[in-house]
């Protein structure tokens, strides 16, 4: 099927739908469309991930929601039940074979984690359960679940997690497949999502609402907010030809206050900016800061510091949720209490700045429009692209480099844009490769970086940017020599 931005027509959704229905055995849980519907229809409105986000956001309110998951039921179950007690959201993080669609291999790893009494997966296979046990998971709890993951062909996780009740569905055709794939092509993961965007459509016209989070952070790794901007604006667009009627979109904390407090700002006026212009006016917006997504220090009281740094932000900046991480990040998959720790450090936080709305700043007004000249002079281009198309020109981007995200592995990706720090911390382009930023908007960038390489002494180099991955988890934000 050629790939438009255009709502797919009922008959071919359904003829399609048959075809994922097939891909697993537990698709036939929800061959019913309407028991879905009508399983949704019995959850309280305080389990509803976008009815808790509407009040956030009118009540100028940051809540706080963790990442967790594991292979087994009733383990997955215990580690929710203590998160809700922390958290304002809770999470469902799928396993990376689910992610692959390698469910026989999720299979063997569920077998494993029964046989060893723990999770050999790291996270909850969802489409192996199926919707019968996912059920008694958002029975058994008290807050609203998202599903978060990192999957370029989503459309059976996504009937088989909107029929179990599950009111929040994150990712999109770009921000899960360029960061997490090689091979897989932008066309079928923009219309695999196509197709997801349309099974919340239709729970939508059935009158249920389920939130849409595109995945905000990219790679996590020195991404210039007008990229990140850039994608969450399309899948917004995406998502909303599609019938879905509440959008989370996200960004992921760089570390430099003024750029993190002037990119959520520029983040939502430029979110109803396109939805508006595009005609959509029937929608409700949110947003959500993910701290700190890079290297983490190993020393617990210092990533505590990191923490607390991003929830300060966080609910400084206004952002309707933030993603907490954990002391453990160098490490790996926390445990269910170092996870707490993390959430307590950021509520703490929280509560401490939630009457504290950062102040009018000439700095951060001048960073807002810098951020919108680049994402309007990106998104200008990719319509041109695309003759008006957005999910056409968001392929033909790609292809020329037009977008271009950092540090990703797809091949579709060309990767010739590099990122650096500024003297002050911010995000700056080092080399803009194909990325269309007007002539000024580029000397303005080589302006902030030769600042900082002549504060160094050292000429602005890949070196430079190497030492800036490798800088927080060195207790330092620029990586200076």
């Amino acid at each position: 099927m050629e790939l438009k931005n255009k709502k797919i027509a009922i008959d071919d959704f359904m003829a399609e739908r048959k075809d994922v229905l097939k891909t697993w055995v537990t698709g036939k849980d929800v061959e019913n469309f309407e028991d879905g519907v009508k399983y949704q229809a019995t959850i309280s409105e305080d389990k509803n991930f976008a009815k808790k986000l509407f009040e956030a956001d009118r009540d100028g309110i940051t809540l706080s929601q963790p990442r967790a998951g594991v292979a087994l039921i009733e383990e997955h179950i215990e580690l929710l039940k203590k998160l809700q007690k922390e958290c304002d959201l809770l999470p469902t993080t799928i396993d990376a074979y689910t992610r692959l669609n390698r469910y026989e291999e999720a299979a063997v790893g569920i077998q494993k984690s029964v046989e060893a009494g723990t999770s050999k997966l790291n996270g909850l296979p969802v489409v192996n359960h199926g919707v019968a046990a996912c059920r008694h998971i958002t029975e058994s709890l008290d807050k609203p679940l998202q599903i978060r993951h990192g999957t370029p062909d989503a459309r059976l996780l996504c009937e088989i997690s909107m029929a179990s009740g599950f009111t929040s569905y994150e990712g999109g055709g770009i921000s899960y497949n360029i960061p997490y794939a090689k091979r897989v092509t932008l066309e079928k993961s923009i219309r695999d999502w196509q197709y997801c965007d349309r099974v919340i459509g239709l729970y939508e016209e059935n009158g249920i609402r389920i939130n849409r989070e595109p995945f905000g952070p990219l790679t996590g790794t020195l991404i210039p907010p007008f990229i990140s901007h850039t994608v969450a604006i399309i899948e917004g667009l995406v998502a909303l030809e599609q019938g879905v009627k509440s959008i989370t979109v996200g960004y992921g904390q760089v570390g430099n206050l003024v750029q993190d407090i002037a990119a959520i700002r520029s983040l939502r006026e430029l979110s109803h900016e396109y939805f508006r212009a595009y005609g959509y006016e029937d929608y409700e917006l949110s947003t959500v800061f993910h701290q700190w997504m890079g290297g983490f220090p190993e020393d617990e009281s210092r990533a505590a510091a990191v923490i607390s740094w991003g929830a300060a932000v966080a609910g400084m900046s206004g952002a309707t949720k933030v993603i907490t991480k954990s002391p453990h990040e160098a490490f790996g998959i926390p445990t269910a209490e170092a996870n707490c720790q993390g959430l307590r450090a950021s509520n703490q936080m929280l509560n401490m700045v939630r009457d504290q709305k950062f102040p009018p700043c000439k700095d951060v007004d001048l960073e807002v429009e810098l951020i919108k000249r680049e994402v309007r002079a990106v998104m200008k281009k990719v319509l041109e692209l695309g003759n008006g198309d957005i999910a056409v020109g968001t392929v033909r981007a790609f292809e020329a480099g037009v977008l271009d995200i950092p540090f990703a592995p797809a091949m579709c990706n060309s990767g010739k844009m590099m990122p650096i720090r500024d003297n002050n911390g911010a995000i700056r382009v080092f080399d803009a490769g194909a990325v269309p930023l007007p002539d000024d908007v580029l000397s303005m960038h080589h302006d902030f970086v030769a600042e900082r390489a002549r504060e160094e002494g050292r000429e602005a180099s890949f070196q430079m940017i190497i030492d800036d991955i490798n800088a927080v988890s060195h207790s330092k934000l620029v990586g200076r020599p």
